[in-house]
Order: C-alpha cells, then sequence, then structure tokens
C-alpha cells in the first residue's frame, strides 16, 4: 500500500494544497512529474530550496502567502510558465541572482507586494506575455522593459510612478487584444495629459523625441520620488498568524 501511495506522488501532475503550515517540507522534491503546484491563499513564509528541482513544473501559484523572500536557485525551474506571487512581502531584495534565468515564463504576477525597483534583468524574459506589477510602491521602470517585445498584457497601476521610460514605446500595447492599465500613478503632467486622451496618445508620446529629451533631463534630475500612499503594515500577510482569522 505504501509503495503504491509513494508511486502515485511521484506521478501527480497537479496539486492543490490548503491549511497548509509556514514551511513547504523539502520532499516537495518527490513530486518529480508535477506540472501545476497550487499554494494560493496558505501561510507559507519560506520556501525550501528543493522546490528547484521540480523539472517539469509550468504552473505555480504561491499568491496570497507570508512571502518576505525566494529561495537561492529558484530560477532554475526550467519549465516554468506561469509564476503567480500576487500578494506576499516581496521586493527587489527579496529575488535570488537566478531569478530572470526563467526565460520560459509566459505571465509573472508580482502584485501587492513591496518592489520599489522593477530590476533591469527583467528584460531577460522575453517571452513574457503578461506581466502584472499593480500595487506595489515601483518609483521607475526600467529602459530594459522594451526588450519585452511578446508582451500583450500590463499593469502597472497603483505605484508611485512619474514617467515612463521611452523605451516602452516598442511593445505594441494598445490594440484591442492587448492590455494596459496604469491608473493611480502620480504622472508627471504631460503624460497625466496624454492619459486624459487615452493609451494610444501616451504611446505617441513617449515615442517622440521631445519626449525622450524631456525624460532625460528628467532623469539627470534624479527628483526625490513621490511619498509612498499605501499603507502596507494592514495586509493580511503582515499579521502575526494568531490574528489572521480575528
Amino acid at each position: 500500500m505504501l509503495k503504491t501511495l509513494n508511486k502515485m506522488v511521484v506521478l501527480l501532475r497537479s496539486l492543490t494544497v490548503e491549511n497548509f503550515p509556514t514551511a513547504v517540507p523539502a520532499n516537495i522534491a518527490d513530486l518529480r512529474n508535477i506540472e501545476v503546484l497550487n499554494f494560493f491563499n496558505n501561510q507559507i513564509e519560506e520556501l525550501p530550496t528543493q522546490i528547484s528541482s521540480l523539472q517539469k513544473l509550468k504552473h505555480l501559484n504561491l499568491g496570497m502567502n507570508r512571502l518576505n523572500t525566494l529561495p537561492r536557485g529558484f530560477g532554475s525551474l526550467p519549465a516554468l510558465e506561469v509564476l503567480d506571487l500576487t500578494y506576499n512581502n516581496l521586493n527587489e531584495n527579496s529575488l535570488p541572482g537566478n531569478f530572470f534565468y526563467l526565460t520560459t515564463l509566459r505571465a509573472l504576477y508580482l502584485s501587492d507586494n513591496d518592489f520599489e525597483i522593477l530590476p533591469p534583468d527583467i528584460g531577460k524574459l522575453t517571452k513574457l506575455q503578461i506581466l502584472s506589477l499593480r500595487d506595489n510602491d515601483l518609483i521607475s521602470l526600467p529602459k530594459e522593459i522594451g526588450e519585452l517585445t511578446q508582451l500583450k498584457e500590463l499593469h502597472i497601476q497603483g505605484n508611485r510612478l512619474t514617467v515612463l521610460p521611452p523605451e516602452l514605446g516598442n511593445l505594441d500595447l494598445t490594440g484591442q487584444k492587448q492590455v494596459f492599465k496604469a491608473e493611480n500613478n502620480p504622472w508627471v503632467t504631460p503624460i497625466a495629459d496624454q492619459f486624459q486622451l487615452g493609451v494610444s496618445h501616451v504611446f505617441e508620446y513617449i515615442r517622440s523625441e521631445t519626449y525622450k529629451y524631456l525624460y532625460g533631463r528628467h532623469m539627470q534630475a534624479n527628483p526625490e520620488p513621490p511619498k509612498k500612499n499605501n499603507d502596507k503594515s494592514k495586509k493580511i500577510s503582515r499579521k502575526p498568524l494568531a490574528a489572521k482569522n480575528k
């Protein structure tokens, strides 16, 4: 019976876990054939380095947990296509050095975290079609975002962005099948005016020589970033575990 059970575990291709404790056990590596792993809405604070040994994993959902960091070697998942890290406590310092080796990713969800900077290595994820950065603390986007030429959806609403890199104009995000969401940012007046006219006007403007000049001047001036508006101290992921269900 035990041998049969072990064989079933090895052959498992999809798993959804509920009411999980704070740490994922190292023997997660036994799920050698797993393709879909759903840990959404648990209390996970820690992942083992062994998770990167899941060579067939395509879809990993870690949304609505309590992660402050990702384990060393996390970027060694060779088949991963969808990674959901929404609503954790992650920032640019939480990512391991090889995170952007996840070049098979088609969708990356980082919304509702604490990113102030999006690392320039984001440009290595050239297969990305969906990038969600909503409700972080982003003060800028790197020019390398313009290298994500397959991007069909970009969500940057609810951050502290004032300008957009001209390289964003390399992307086609204005068609009927594309999504570009950027509300609730303290845009400089020229960009805010273009948003009033529509997304296509924004992209036309950031492609202009006038904007490229103004953007260069703005970055040289190195203005102080806008203050944080969102008090994230009351997030469920920040509360002590005993208080989570109160």
